[in-house]
């Protein structure tokens, strides 16, 4: 058995998640409420960080301490980054670094570490199963900062310094966490938007369906053994 954390931001991301959650046991600390039950042979821990990073970092390190999780998977929406990515379309992490932090702070300093590598057998794990259940999907950078990026003239200039293919608001926060912990972590995204002028208009129109695609994602993988 394994004890899998799943991190969302808004309560849309966790909602068909926890939904799922029979006869779940919540607990609420610091504010935060997790739902813990068991899904096929595994247990889940299901909790709304909130948003932006500080949310999301201490949240993911209760999680760690409290309920001694094996893996944890951040699972919302973002705005796509790369020209050929789509809304509804999956970004599966490889690694994830903070856009509005320079990044030699984390690098000449401690942690001496900057880019925060998901899993690979969690990134292939979520790879299979969008293939089978054939929705498109993206393997790349996420970055995360505290703004919500609706900007044509923002997002070009992130793609040229980061070449990401995603932007949100908790990712690197919750791989950093992860990766100073040890704990094998991955983020699944769905997008909402294309992180551009046109971002906030269809994030409202996009936001609950995009949420329900990857919450589908997430409970298939914490399914298998």
């Amino acid at each position: 058995m394994k004890i899998i954390g799943i991190i969302g931001a808004m309560p849309s991301e966790l909602k068909d998640i926890q939904s799922a959650q029979v006869n779940a046991i919540k607990t609420e600390l610091a504010g935060y409420e997790f739902h813990e039950s068991m899904h096929g042979n595994n247990k889940i821990i299901s909790v709304c960080c909130g948003i932006g990073k500080v949310n999301s970092a201490i949240c993911t390190q209760i999680l760690i301490d409290k309920f001694q999780v094996d893996q944890i998977i951040n699972t919302g929406i973002a705005g796509g980054m790369k020209a050929d990515i789509k809304i509804l379309e999956i970004v599966i992490s490889t690694s994830v670094l903070s856009h509005d932090l320079d990044a030699h702070f984390l690098a000449d300093y401690p942690p001496y570490h900057a880019e925060f590598e998901a899993d690979s057998k969690l990134q292939a794990l979520a790879k299979s199963i969008c293939d089978k259940k054939q929705i498109i999907t993206h393997a790349g950078k996420i970055i995360s900062g505290d703004i919500f990026v609706t900007d044509s003239v923002i997002k070009a200039k992130l793609i040229t310094k980061y070449n990401p293919y995603a932007v949100d608001m908790e990712t690197s926060a919750i791989g950093q966490c992860a990766w100073r912990n040890q704990i094998p972590f991955v983020s699944i995204r769905c997008i909402s938007d294309l992180a551009d002028d046109d971002g906030a208009m269809s994030f409202d129109n996009f936001e609950k369906l995009a949420a329900k695609r990857v919450a589908e994602i997430v409970l298939t993988m914490c399914e298998k053994d």
